[in-house]
């Protein structure tokens, strides 16, 4: 009924018809991969120079042990993303992102078909 078009749909959602709607994939995903590694790269940069300086204000003896534990945790906290970010990118979490959806509709059309059924063999 309607899942193999969800199914359908997820597999070519977006791409044109004909042998080309392939290399418009990839270049499409070559360049979602290139922009999200130069977003990444800037955005690590910015945190580089955002902790620069602000340790360049701190002066020893006044601000060192105020400033020690904001600067310790702030940078823990950005490896944690970091990390999960490369655990995402390297399982392959981030591929085909739209696949999820597409299981999540029929699972759901499977649990109506189910409850409907169900309902059907309660009435009289």
């Amino acid at each position: 009924m309607s899942a193999p078009s969800g199914s359908g749909a997820g597999s070519g959602a977006g791409s044109g018809a004909g042998s080309g709607a392939g290399s418009g994939d990839r270049s499409r995903a070559r360049f979602i991969h290139v922009f999200f590694v130069l977003a990444v790269i800037a955005a690590g940069a910015m945190f580089v120079f955002k902790l620069y300086s602000f340790l360049r204000t701190i002066k020893k003896d006044e601000l060192a042990g105020f400033a020690f534990d904001p600067i310790l945790v702030y940078g823990f906290v950005a490896l944690g993303f970091l990390l999960l970010l490369a655990w995402a990118f390297l399982t392959g979490q981030l591929r085909d992102l739209e696949r999820a959806k597409y299981e999540l509709f029929e699972r759901f059309e499977a649990q109506e078909k189910a409850e409907r059924a169900e309902l059907e063999e309660t009435q009289p």
